[in-house]
């Protein structure tokens, strides 16, 4: 057979040769001729979205679905490689179905006498203009045009364009319009009208002074671990509700029956609210704090900055497991604490396998083995990846 074969993905999405070549939209298995044509291979799939492969909401829907596992798992394991960390196995790669994203921000601009509203294409400032979209749960993608007609009435000719954030709370859709504001009495009608007319459970403006909330019948909440807990403006929640189960499952299997458990970097209480028994849940943001208190008072929740005051190991050594789910910049300084103490067991979550590796690094040094792997992929066909590492501290015999 003639071409050079793709063995692998790179974790921008092109397809890599056994010789380093990476060549765009290939998938393993395919082959390339010597004048750049992508012959396909069995695990080649035609993409389900008519605008891909220039929107850049996904990069992969050109690999099937044991192409997508695959990749999920090999991005965690060449991570861990890099950094000279012994991978455990893996669980089964959990990938969240099609049309079942929560959240997304969405840009909006003007062209001409168009309104464009979507992802920005890979890599660029335009905006791909969606007529179908294969990842957003449809409330969502339902809403997207009668916000070209609200737009087009309300986004001024001049305007650099605005941000568009939609949530899919307890009580519908949460929209939060950034870079944009209300000029006028017909316009602050207009967006009332618009929020009432389609149900929403929030409108919010925010034209750079901070959220303005203009619609809300009644308080917006998000359920988290059976408990509905309020919801801040452009707070945090895992993409999907399925990836969330998923990532939940997984740190409640790896706390096990830990009866003094902390939550680090919590946010809303996704991993808190599950959990039983003693629970102290740092975060820095002040509003997930307070919904997080409000919502379950038996929790310990401290407004903390753990990148600036990270806790120590005399306070780790208080609980019986500890659960980290930071930022993609991970918990370099949080996971040196960790090592130092003597905390038995750690769930630690990631949006980003580099981090991950390297401070899985860093526990390992201080006796803490990683023992399992839960790869998780709900942003669909993107080249985002998420995972539950499960650490245990090695006796001291």
């Amino acid at each position: 057979m003639s071409g050079v074969e793709i063995v692998r993905v790179a974790a921008r999405g092109e397809g890599v040769t056994a010789d380093g070549r990476h060549v765009p939209l290939a998938a393993p298995g395919d082959r390339v001729t010597d004048d750049g044509r992508v012959l396909p291979g069995p695990h080649h799939a035609d993409p389900v979205c008519r605008h891909f492969p220039a929107c850049g909401g996904c990069q992969l829907q050109h690999l099937d679905t044991d192409s997508l596992g695959a990749f999920v798992r090999d991005r965690i394991a060449s991570a861990l490689a890099a950094q000279g960390v012994a991978a455990p196995d893996f669980d089964p790669v959990h990938l969240s179905p099609p049309r079942t994203r929560r959240r997304a921000g969405l840009s909006v601009r003007r062209a001409g006498r168009r309104i464009l509203i979507g992802f920005n294409r890979e890599r660029s400032h335009v905006i791909e203009d969606l007529a179908e979209c294969h990842v957003l749960h449809p409330d969502l993608f339902a809403l997207v045009a009668p916000l070209r007609a609200l737009m087009d009435r309300l986004l001024p000719a001049r305007a650099a364009g605005a941000t568009l954030r939609l949530t899919l709370a307890d009580q519908g859709i949460d929209l939060l319009i950034e870079g944009m504001a209300a000029d006028g009495l017909a316009a602050i009608e207009a967006l009332g009208d618009f929020a009432r007319g389609h149900a929403l459970a929030r409108l919010a403006l925010d034209d750079g002074g901070g959220p303005q909330t203009l619609w809300e019948p009644v308080p917006v909440t998000v359920t988290l671990g059976g408990v509905p807990v309020g919801l801040p403006h452009a707070a945090f929640l895992q993409a999907t509700a399925d990836g969330e189960a998923a990532l939940v499952a997984a740190v409640r299997d790896g706390v096990g029956a830990a009866r003094v458990v902390a939550d680090l970097f919590s946010g809303l209480g996704t991993f808190a609210l599950a959990l039983s028994g003693r629970v102290y849940a740092a975060e820095a943001a002040r509003d997930a704090v307070l919904a997080l208190k409000a919502a379950r008072p038996g929790i310990f929740a401290d407004h903390r900055d753990l990148y600036r005051r990270p806790l120590q190991p005399a306070e780790l050594d208080r609980f019986e497991a500890v659960v980290l789910d930071p930022p993609r910049a991970g918990a370099e300084a949080q996971a040196a604490l960790i090592a130092a103490a003597r905390t038995p067991r750690i769930a630690y979550v990631s949006c980003n396998p580099a981090t991950f590796a390297r401070d899985a690094r860093i526990l390992a040094g201080g006796g803490l083995r990683l023992t399992r792997i839960v790869p998780v992929g709900q942003f669909g066909w993107s080249t985002h990846v998420e995972l539950c590492g499960i650490f245990e501290r090695r006796s001291a015999g």
